[in-house]
């Protein structure tokens, strides 16, 4: 077989057609930073209150459950991305395992449609009470969305290794951020400082709302908090420009799962104690609530300013994820191919980055961030189901080189609780399933007009392709 070409440190490159690549910048340490950076993101950053608003004081119980969800789905995705380390994630993995076009269209579009929900929720956040915080509530946040998002468009047609670079600036910030709200409660919490109208109360971290009782409130929450949990969907998604992926996911998305949990946790037990629930569910800015019970001394624009850094984290790398994405499937000939035109001097997806873009500036200008966030939850719990069977159905597939496997209680785990978390017997509201099936529905209508300009064209998606050029 062809060895085909390499990069400088003898590294394979996936080329397109006319002779462009991705290029292979991410190691495990900015690998590391990018799973990190995407989970710490808006969730912990904007929507803690709104899931406080669902559970009551034990905001602590949904974060963990979430957790537990997302371990047994990270599993199975560990597998799919050593054993085809490709840029499609999801999509490749149902595609290889069902090889039916509409099904494999549909979960590629339910993915980039969660990234982008994703980054809306964010822009959203960033226009917020933090940004008011900064310049004051007369500044119109919609104007301010719009151009945060615009701006996103622009870093990530500049291209990807500017863009994880900036990844690892704001990553260092936003968890700079979470370090100002763990050491300044824990001081409040044990040294009994802080603001002495609002006093610590451990007692909350054992309510839940009353309204649904103990088990709908976990439920209902968890279907929120598990907005977080895009991580390891986006970093899959750019498998083809990390360097040797078999070896460097598995460890490293594990590393950043654990790392992460213990943030959320311990952020969730302070916060809670803190500051009472219906404060929390009143904000979209709760961590700076948190700041100002524990140490009002500390200037609210600065940690506001922290906490957009944060948020336009999360943004780029959802943006960069969804874009990625179309950029993938448009090389498994399963939507038109000039979503895989790629720039010839910066080697970025120009296209899907801005149809990307375009349909987040529509979603920012109509969606409250709470159902952004819920919509994001349910697209993705719907996937994570369905990769976890695929992964299963895909045993029968070998491949030459060497890669992860899962146990198989894993998936079978995996599949049952996100499928009855994405079940409305949670308490998930039903405007959450409207917004996805609207956002469903758009994709059905783009598969239908590739399909009548021939899209599904002049190769057989279904057909197995080499991951490399190397394997040729």
């Amino acid at each position: 077989m062809s060895e085909g070409p390499r990069t400088d440190h003898g590294e394979p490159v996936f080329e397109e057609p006319d002779g462009t690549a991705l290029k292979r910048v991410i190691g495990p340490k900015l690998l590391l930073l990018f799973v990190i950076g995407d989970i710490l993101g808006t969730t912990v950053y904007s929507l803690t209150g709104q899931v406080a608003g669902r559970v009551g004081g034990a905001l602590w119980v949904p974060f963990l459950v979430a957790f537990v969800v997302a371990f047994l789905t990270a599993f199975s995705y560990l597998e799919l991305v050593s054993k085809y380390p490709r840029a499609a994630g999801a999509a490749l993995y149902v595609h290889k395992a069902f090889g039916v076009h509409l099904l494999t269209f549909m979960v590629a579009f339910a993915v980039m449609c969660s990234g982008i929900t994703s980054a809306a929720s964010a822009a959203q956040g960033f226009s917020g009470d933090y940004l008011a915080a900064v310049v004051g509530p007369d500044v119109p946040g919609w104007a301010v969305a719009i151009g945060f998002l615009l701006l996103l468009a622009g870093i990530n047609l500049r291209g990807v290794s500017e863009s994880v670079k900036i990844n690892v600036v704001l990553t260092l910030v936003e968890v700079s951020g979470l370090l100002i709200v763990i050491v300044f409660g824990a001081i409040a919490i044990f040294g009994g400082s802080g603001n002495p109208e609002l006093a610590a109360d451990p007692g909350r971290l054992v309510q839940f709302d009353e309204t649904s009782g103990p088990f709908f409130a976990v439920t209902s929450a968890t279907a929120l908090a598990f907005f977080a949990m895009v991580g390891f969907e986006d970093s899959v998604n750019m498998a083809e420009e990390t360097k040797d992926p078999v070896k460097t996911f598995p460890r490293v998305v594990l590393l950043g799962l654990c790392i992460t949990a213990v943030i959320y946790l311990t952020i969730a037990v302070i916060t809670s104690t803190l500051v009472p629930t219906d404060l929390l569910a009143e904000s979209d800015g709760p961590l700076l609530l948190v700041v100002q019970a524990a140490a009002p001394w500390f200037p609210a624009m600065l940690f506001s300013i922290i906490a957009m850094f944060a948020l336009t984290n999360t943004a780029l790398i959802n943006m960069l994820m969804a874009s990625r994405l179309l950029y993938g499937m448009a090389n498994e000939r399963i939507i038109p191919r000039v979503f895989g035109s790629v720039l010839a001097v910066r080697r970025t997806p120009w296209v899907s980055v801005l149809f990307t873009s375009g349909i987040a500036v529509i979603l920012v200008s109509s969606v409250t961030i709470a159902d952004l966030g819920g919509t994001t939850s349910l697209l993705l719990l719907v996937v994570f189901a369905v990769v976890n069977v695929a992964v299963l159905v895909l045993r029968r597939d070998k491949v030459e080189h060497p890669h992860f496997t899962a146990p198989t209680w894993a998936p079978v785990l995996g599949a049952l609780t996100c499928l009855f978390f994405a079940l409305p017997i949670t308490g998930r509201p039903l405007r959450e399933y409207a917004i996805a099936g609207a956002l469903l529905g758009i994709g059905l209508l783009f598969w239908l007009a590739n399909q009548a300009i021939g899209g599904r064209g002049k190769a057989d998606p279904a057909a197995p392709e080499p991951l490399s050029r190397q394997d040729q």
